[in-house]
């Protein structure tokens, strides 16, 4: 009898640890998830900055009546594009990652030609407005680099905890899954060449 009872103290206390064990553990995956889930949001809310000042910066150039028509069009239908990409954190993907830094690439290369076609245009590059659009774009640019590796660094840290072995029982039967991370798009590993030709 005593036996028994011993028996079942030391198996109460076992099933007390490890229901502990379980619901810290839990606790912090959905800390961690949270976090991640905040800063995808500041992600989100840097690429939402960038589209309103794109907005702002093509209804500037507009004002412009001799520009050329074609490489405000190219913007136009990029930001357009970009726009339509949305990502949702749940259902996050490398595929739809890849979609998403497709139409966002798109994008800043069709407003990279029209800040290299606003050189032809001096009016414009003395119009303070759209100066200062262009000084807001550059820094919400770096902004969005930065949101991204953070974005990059809180869900690493919660795909490696998940990973980690108990704690990967815990995600298993709780249904924690990895996240997708930000990854330079191919060929970014390759230097640029550039080529002056002054012809």
């Amino acid at each position: 009898m005593k036996k028994g009872l011993i028996a079942l103290v030391v198996l109460g206390i076992l099933a007390f640890i490890l229901v502990g064990y379980y619901i810290r553990t839990n606790n912090t995956m959905v800390e961690m998830k949270g976090e991640a889930t905040k800063q995808w949001a500041n992600v989100e809310s840097s690429y939402q900055r960038r589209n309103d000042l794109i907005g702002n910066l093509v209804k500037t150039v507009q004002g412009a009546a001799d520009f050329e028509r074609g490489t405000l069009t190219d913007v136009i239908e990029a930001r357009s594009k970009a726009s339509s990409v949305n990502l949702d954190l749940d259902n996050l993907t490398p595929e739809k990652i890849a979609a998403f830094e497709q139409a966002q690439a798109g994008l800043s290369s069709a407003l990279s030609r029209l800040l290299v076609t606003v050189e032809r245009y001096p009016e414009l590059k003395a119009n303070q407005n759209f100066v200062q659009l262009q000084t807001q774009l550059e820094g919400t640019e770096n902004r969005i680099n930065v949101e991204r590796n953070r974005f990059n660094e809180i869900a690493g840290d919660y795909n490696i905890y998940i990973d980690k072995i108990p704690a990967n029982i815990v995600a298993g039967i709780a249904g924690f899954d990895a996240m997708t991370l930000f990854e330079s798009v191919e060929g970014a590993e390759q230097p640029v060449d550039v080529e002056f030709n002054f012809d």
